[in-house]
């Protein structure tokens, strides 16, 4: 469980941790930044012309080196989410970033939601006039990690073509495959059935319909407020498809009412996954 917010983990990296900016990303081709590099990886910028409507869809790739982790969303008991802003000149806004499943590492002293091999995080823009070409400036940040944590950030400066009207194979397909690592929609099969709080408000109850018979308990990855993950099961039963976990609240923000907020959950269940908003009535 972490409760460092995110602006005191900016800072513990700039006072402990070695920081590489890359200004310069090397060849640029429409649609697709050139690498940026870092001792621990390297990252780059894929963006589609925008549709008719000028939704555009994109990717930030990293790829970090055998041995190094770049992080989730919400990255533990330390690190950084990634961060991409993009430039208001651009006449363009980022809209939404997705998040692939990720791994629950866990050693000694260590408690990280990570990826430890290459990613990309499907990203959707919006263009305000997709009649013209458009440059898409914009900066990514990420912590990535091994013996030290780098902060690694990166400038982009990407020509971007007026509506599609031609294939682009190659970024298509590296697209098409970041999707396929996101965690599925519920499901009839796949689904929260119910969640509560204890009267303490210490452990969340979980019931959960799985797709497969089984006896191995689920990963179960529980974000409430910004900042704050929860991965500590108190209780574990499996029957076949029926799963049933309490997770451990250790600490949520002073004076914190969750009336009327919604979380997040993510069931990990062998090679299937999924991601569900836990709504607080």
């Amino acid at each position: 469980m972490t409760t460092i917010s995110f602006e005191f983990r900016r800072l513990l990296y700039t006072a402990v941790c070695v920081t590489a900016l890359a200004t310069s990303v090397g060849p640029v081709r429409a649609e697709m930044s050139g690498w940026a590099d870092n001792q621990g990886g390297r990252m780059r910028l894929i963006a589609l012309p925008p549709d008719l409507d000028g939704t555009m869809r994109g990717a930030l790739q990293i790829e970090p080196r055998p041995g190094w982790i770049t992080y989730w969303r919400e990255p533990g008991n330390s690190g950084i989410p990634p961060q991409i802003t993009v430039a208001p000149e651009s006449g363009i806004e980022l809209k939404a970033i997705r998040y692939p499943v990720p791994k629950h590492l866990v050693d000694g002293k260590i408690d990280d939601i990570a990826y430890d091999a290459p990613v990309s995080l499907p990203l959707t823009f919006s263009a305000e006039d997709a009649s013209r070409p458009l440059e898409l400036k914009a900066s990514a940040f990420i912590g990535i990690c091994k013996d030290i944590c780098i902060p690694f950030q990166a400038e982009f400066s990407l020509p971007v073509a007026s509506a599609a009207n031609q294939s682009r194979p190659e970024e298509e397909a590296i697209l098409k495959n970041a999707e396929a690592f996101l965690p599925e929609e519920p499901s009839s099969q796949f689904k929260v059935t119910s969640h509560t709080f204890s009267a303490d408000m210490k452990q969340l109850r979980l019931q959960v319909a799985l797709p497969d018979g089984g006896d191995t308990a689920p990963e179960v990855i529980l974000t409430g407020p910004n900042g704050y993950v929860f991965t500590r099961k108190l209780m574990n039963k499996r029957d076949g498809k029926n799963f049933s976990t309490s997770i451990a609240i250790d600490k949520l923000p002073r004076n914190y009412e969750v009336t009327g907020k919604s979380w997040s959950v993510l069931i990990i269940d062998g090679a299937r996954a999924m991601e569900t908003p836990l709504a607080f009535d």
